[in-house]
């Protein structure tokens, strides 16, 4: 049995997730996408710990996510816990995945004789009418509902010994593991990332802290790029008027579009209300705004959106504006989020789809990078660069630019950050005259585009 501790925030919805090592890690990955959630994570060899994992974590989550079918009944069945309870469903999708595997594995021409447990009948035959596979024979498990690792190793390995079989597909690490050890060809069956997506959507919204957060105040502050830039290539002060009504016209719609609230606070920069549910459903769980894409295609222009959450509109307010500085402090064309317990989401996609959505909440790294010298202005451009690139090698000059000092104070930062084990070097490119330039690897950063 091992523990897996996430420090992505010290604040948030606490989930726990029970399941075998790989699928624990595969859910961990996926719910980077979800900044709600703060997981509490347990990692069982065999399922039969599986009820004792729960009832460990029960008092400290707001809910529990399973990784499969099989170990969630029995934590049902073997324990009266009052957390919500919820496991990642296995569909057609995954059936696709381990069949693909195993026909590639054993020859994708021949007719192929396989034995299945946990998926159903129904399901699995409808799986391969849909995608007219008339060359699968399959036995499926039929006894109790809730078997037995053991159970199913017996059936698989009788269907195998007795040439019913030629392959098992089963939807237990345990029961694959086995089988492999037993000699016997298998596919695990394990839930793919957007079975994952679906699970954690449902344990989000079962949890009381998630039903009183969909009413809470969100506060934005939108400012226009280079307005005053955009003001004069207009010849007459009625065209001027006009522009500044065609873009205040754009941002009411999609103010509407947030059920919200939208006021100009004069010149280049706009308030507006809206509640946190109805903001991270439009955003895709705060990944994009469709705003910054839009004004670009209209008008050319680039937007500096800054979004607050708080425990009152006063908070929200002022997270609102330290967001909208960090986005202009990135170069503009971008938008953070400053949360109730000050960490930071952030860049959102803005007009070019950005890779990967960043979240830098750790606050002892955060302090370390300000100690190294990482002003928040630094850290800021970097965050919304890898992010747009998902890379974390540079070369000294790319960073000077990114960061817009002279290469001489670049590389005088990049030594003290070596030292504080923020960065460190990759490697070297090699060039047909002078010296080969290093590469600096953002290390930091390398869990944030990972996975």
């Amino acid at each position: 049995m091992q523990s897996i501790t996430d420090s992505t925030t010290e604040n948030g919805i606490s989930i726990g997730i029970i399941g075998p090592d790989v699928l624990v890690k595969r859910i961990l990955r996926v719910l980077k996408s979800f900044p709600s959630f703060r997981p509490i994570s347990k990692v069982y060899g065999i399922e039969d710990e599986a009820p004792g994992l729960a009832e460990e974590i029960a008092g400290d989550v707001e809910a529990i996510l399973v990784s499969g079918p099989l170990p969630y009944h029995r934590i049902r069945e073997e324990t009266s816990l009052k957390v919500a309870l919820h496991h990642v469903p296995l569909t057609d999708t995954s059936f696709y995945r381990a069949l693909f595997r195993i026909k590639n594995a054993l020859g994708p021409e021949r007719t192929l004789r396989v034995s299945i447990d946990t998926l159903g009948i129904q399901m699995a035959a409808k799986s391969l009418n849909e995608i007219n596979e008339s060359r699968i024979e399959a036995t499926h498990f039929n006894g109790s509902s809730y078997p037995s690792c053991e159970e199913l190793i017996t059936f698989h390995q009788r269907q195998y010994e007795s040439g019913a079989s030629d392959a098992a597909m089963t939807a237990e690490g345990s029961v694959a593991q086995a089988l492999s050890e037993l000699g016997i060809p298998n596919e695990w069956i394990i839930p793919t990332d957007q079975n994952i997506t679906v699970a954690l959507e449902r344990a989000l919204l079962s949890t009381e802290t998630r039903q009183s957060k969909e009413a809470q105040i969100v506060v934005g502050l939108l400012n226009i790029d280079q307005f005053e830039k955009r003001i004069h290539t207009h010849s007459s002060e009625h065209e001027v008027q006009k522009f500044k009504l065609e873009i205040h016209r754009m941002l009411l719609d999609y103010v509407e579009s947030l059920d919200g609230y939208l006021t100009h606070l004069g010149g280049d920069e706009y308030l507006f209300f809206t509640t946190r549910g109805i903001f991270e459903r439009e955003t895709g769980g705060y990944k994009s705004i469709p705003l910054g894409r839009h004004a670009y295609q209209k008008f050319g222009l680039s937007l500096s959106i800054g979004i607050g959450f708080g425990r009152s509109a006063n908070e929200a307010g002022t997270h609102a504006r330290v967001a909208l500085r960090k986005s202009k402090e990135a170069g503009g064309d971008t938008c953070f989020i400053v949360r109730e317990d000050k960490t930071l989401i952030g860049p959102l996609a803005m007009a070019d789809p950005l890779e990967y959505a960043l979240s830098l909440t750790d606050a002892g790294l955060i302090k370390k990078a300000e100690d190294a010298g990482m002003t928040s202005v630094y850290l800021s451009k970097l965050l919304a660069h890898v992010a747009r690139n998902g890379r974390t090698d540079y070369m000294v000059h790319e960073l000077a630019a990114i960061l817009d000092i002279t290469v001489r104070s670049t590389h005088r930062l990049v030594l003290q950050w070596i030292d504080h084990d923020l960065v460190r070097i990759a490697g070297v490119e090699k060039v047909p005259k002078g010296r080969p330039r290093q590469i600096f690897r953002l290390s930091f950063l390398e869990d944030k585009v990972g996975g």
